[in-house]
């Protein structure tokens, strides 16, 4: 362990500089250029609203908020586990040339989406001001679930970016999974709709969930979150970084010959 964190302080320009050339491309000869990080979540929280206000609003206080802090927290995992994906297949081209640590490249890509997260959360705290979400102390304990969920993400990343070099239809198969769990996250939808459905525990004691409940407990409803969940948030999270770095090591050296 102290010899990765010694080559990532060796390598830290490189990821800092990988992350500011995805930040420019992304955003190069686009008119809005950051403003559509914030106008983004906003938008698409305007159309749940509309679509999903009168089926689900039942119960949900600041219901638009409570949707763009969920859509916010997936689309980040949504965005930070795909490009991780397919991080060390794509930087083939550099790995067969040069030595690089093979976890800088799905780092790279989850620390990108993670930037890019906190300019999408300015927009989701206008939110709060404009709906009169009341502030609390709790609000401060908002970095808490972000980096729990931020080292399950990076341990996740892991996993598939080794994955892939081996069986790219993974792929494939994981935009399927990530569908379901779209759907398996309390994103548009209260989870007390399903207590008593068997499919309920299944959603309650899921990764996502877990995290962003945590979120929107402090931010929302000003509650402090209980210690079964801050034991589900960093139990999964170490549990994702641990498993995922050590499968990645185990398999880095084979990568050459897949890539």
């Amino acid at each position: 362990m102290r010899a990765i964190f010694e080559t990532f302080l060796r390598y830290r320009y490189l990821l800092y500089n990988l992350i500011t050339r995805d930040l420019k491309v992304k955003y190069r000869r686009s008119v809005l250029g950051i403003l559509w990080s914030l106008l983004n979540p906003i938008m698409l929280m305007l159309i749940l609203s509309a679509v999903f206000s009168r089926i689900f609003r039942s119960g949900t206080e600041y219901f638009p908020v409570y949707l763009i802090l969920g859509q916010t927290l997936f689309s980040f995992f949504n965005g930070a586990t795909s490009s991780a994906l397919f991080s060390v297949v794509g930087a083939s081209a550099l790995i067969k040339k040069i030595y690089v640590p093979k976890y800088i490249f799905p780092l790279e890509k989850i620390m990108f989406e993670f930037v890019n997260l906190l300019f999408s959360l300015v927009a989701a705290f206008l939110m709060i001001i404009i709906f009169g979400v009341p502030f609390s102390w709790t609000m401060l304990m908002f970095p808490i679930p972000l980096i729990a969920m931020l080292i399950f993400v990076i341990g996740l990343g892991m996993f598939l970016a080794s994955l892939c070099v081996f069986f790219r239809d993974i792929q494939y198969l994981y935009s399927v999974i990530l569908v379901a769990w779209t759907y398996l996250t309390p994103l548009f939808y209260p989870i007390e709709m399903l207590e008593g459905s068997w499919i309920y525990w299944i959603i309650k004691y899921q990764p996502l969930t877990c995290f962003i409940t945590y979120f929107r407990n402090v931010v929302i409803y000003n509650t402090l979150p209980t210690l079964e969940l801050n034991l589900l948030c960093f139990g999964y999270a170490l549990f994702a970084l641990i498993f995922g770095f050590w499968f990645f090591k185990k398999n880095q050296d084979k990568f050459i010959l897949h890539i």
